[in-house]
């Protein structure tokens, strides 16, 4: 605790009040009966492969919004605000899905629809890289949505944290490893973040057909389990069986690039059998475990902007984390854009203790136990019964969770000095009062909802929260400013689309053989650690 305190005093308040963060937040296009809109993407939002602030996702019908950066939960959530205004001017009677778990889909798995970019290679290989995912995991598991929380701190702070705790190195090295040993320690307690804020306990029957599961019948449409926190985040959600055999270790940035190298590079025969094309048509972009880098799931990432054409592990490997992207985070669906600004500042204070608190290395062991962990908070963290892994030994989720919540409690004080006021312990204590009534999580109150007033049904429920958020936020006053800002976006990107598609100058076979074959391991952070 000594060297977690020296830490946090390393932080001044100039540094607290400049720690960044961002919001990637992705919904399906449903109509107003609840099933999923097959229309394209609206002309009207410009250019889904150029526009900076609203693209989609896996489908067709899967918006996703993405803030700019910011220096105050606030404002971040102010900007998302504003995103889906711009959105909504041109969803006409559709609607923005307000939940993680899709609305009702297609009872064919092929009729929902791959998100499509154009005619560029640059576009064509997303919509290639779509197509790998549904024959790999099906489309309906790529329909789940949820929110991303982008997350990172001052180059002032590295610099005071290396001298408070006599880090020898230069402050790159420092840094990188610095954001693994935050990774390490959120894969240690993200089960909490679930507990917390975990929204999809129940799901429509459409989303299982075909499948095996073990969901109890809530009534003829919906399905659930009854101390679920997040289905999206436990075995029926984002998880793959192909993938769980990848021993993919965070202890450095180096190790970390081997493992997902491996995955990327050495074939993978299932997937060598599907084959990459027939003819002209393409299966996937690459057999091998991981088409690209973001085929890998996981609930955080190490992440780096991008240059054009530039692999993710690449950018990695020569110039270092510059930011970790949370993906545990459902939609709240009773909120009008799915999280609110106290929702963020808990996220700080949490994120803050992953990184001020010791982080041992991380272990074949203890790896699995963090899965049976992410499962069990998933499927029945709300059980007064559940029993987590923590070092070997069985502990319940409110002791260990209030362990934690009262570690971050100099944190909270420590921002809010900075800010001068007092959410982040308001946030802090909110959190207290969940994880002691469990019936007051988000999850709870999803069952409590459709149990006492839409008809015991999931689809019911949702399409409600969903038409009642929509239209408070078409309601409220548009900003002249702001749609005039968005509508020269939209132009402005489909003319960079029309750009990108006149430049190209070599076959697509050609484009996805390059961009494949770049040298991932031979960026200067990873020669330096080697």
């Amino acid at each position: 605790m000594n060297s977690f305190l020296t830490s946090l005093r390393a932080l001044t308040p100039e540094t607290l009040t400049s720690m960044l963060r961002g919001i990637e937040k992705e919904g399906l296009r449903a109509t107003r009966d609840g099933g999923l809109a097959l229309t394209p993407h609206p002309a009207g939002l410009g250019s889904a492969l150029t526009h900076p602030h609203i693209t989609t996702d896996f489908s067709e019908s899967q918006l996703e919004l993405i803030t700019g950066v910011h220096t105050t939960a606030q404002a971040c959530e102010d900007e998302l605000t504003q995103i889906h205004q711009a959105v909504f001017r041109h969803l006409g009677d559709e609607l923005m899905w307000g939940s993680s778990m899709p609305c009702r889909l297609p009872s064919r798995d092929e009729d929902i629809p791959l998100g499509r970019y154009g005619s560029s290679n640059v576009g064509r290989s997303k919509t290639v890289y779509r197509n790998g995912l549904s024959h790999r995991y099906g489309r309906r598991m790529q329909t789940i949505s949820g929110i991303h929380y982008n997350f990172s701190l001052p180059q002032s702070a590295w610099s005071a944290l290396q001298s408070a705790r006599q880090a020898s190195g230069s402050i790159e090295a420092y840094r990188n490893a610095s954001y693994f040993s935050l990774i390490r320690n959120f894969r240690r307690h993200s089960w909490l973040l679930l507990y917390l804020f975990g929204a999809s306990p129940a799901v429509c029957r459409s989303f299982v057909a075909g499948r095996q599961h073990a969901l109890a019948d809530f009534s003829p449409d919906t399905l659930y389990l009854p101390h679920a926190t997040s289905l999206r985040m436990g075995p029926l959600g984002y998880q793959s069986e192909a993938q769980s055999a990848l021993p993919v270790s965070y202890n450095s940035l180096l190790g970390y690039a081997r493992s997902l190298n491996r995955a990327l590079t050495e074939p993978y025969p299932p997937y060598e059998a599907l084959g990459v094309r027939e003819g002209d048509e393409y299966k996937q972009l690459a057999s091998t475990l991981l088409q690209i880098e973001n085929e890998f799931y996981g609930t955080i990432r190490p992440k780096r902007r991008i240059r054009p054409g530039e692999r993710p592990l690449h950018a990695l490997g020569e110039r270092g984390v510059e930011y970790v992207e949370v993906r545990c985070m459902d939609i709240d669906p009773f909120q009008p854009v799915g999280i609110t600004a106290a929702t963020m500042r808990l996220l700080d204070v949490f994120l803050l203790h992953c990184l001020l608190s010791d982080s041992p290395p991380d272990s074949p062991e203890e790896i699995a136990s963090l899965v049976v962990n992410q499962h069990r908070a998933a499927d029945r963290g709300r059980d007064p019964q559940t029993r987590l892994v923590r070092r070997g030994e069985a502990v319940s989720v409110r002791e260990w969770g209030e362990q934690l919540l009262a570690e971050c409690a100099p944190i909270a004080e420590a921002l809010d000095a900075a800010h001068l006021g007092g959410a982040h312990r308001d946030a802090l204590a909110s959190a207290f009062r969940t994880l002691a009534t469990p019936a007051l999580a988000p999850s709870a109150q999803v069952i409590g909802a459709m149990a006492d007033s839409h008809l015991h049904s999931y689809l019911k429920f949702a399409l409600h929260q969903s038409v009642v958020h929509n239209q408070a936020l078409r309601d409220t006053g548009d900003n002249p400013g702001s749609v005039a800002r968005f509508e020269a976006m939209a132009r402005e990107s489909m003319a960079e689309q029309a750009a990108i598609e006149a430049a190209d100058s070599i076959p697509f076979e050609t484009y996805r053989l390059q961009y494949l074959e770049q040298d991932l391991m031979g960026g200067e952070q990873f020669r330096l650690q080697a």
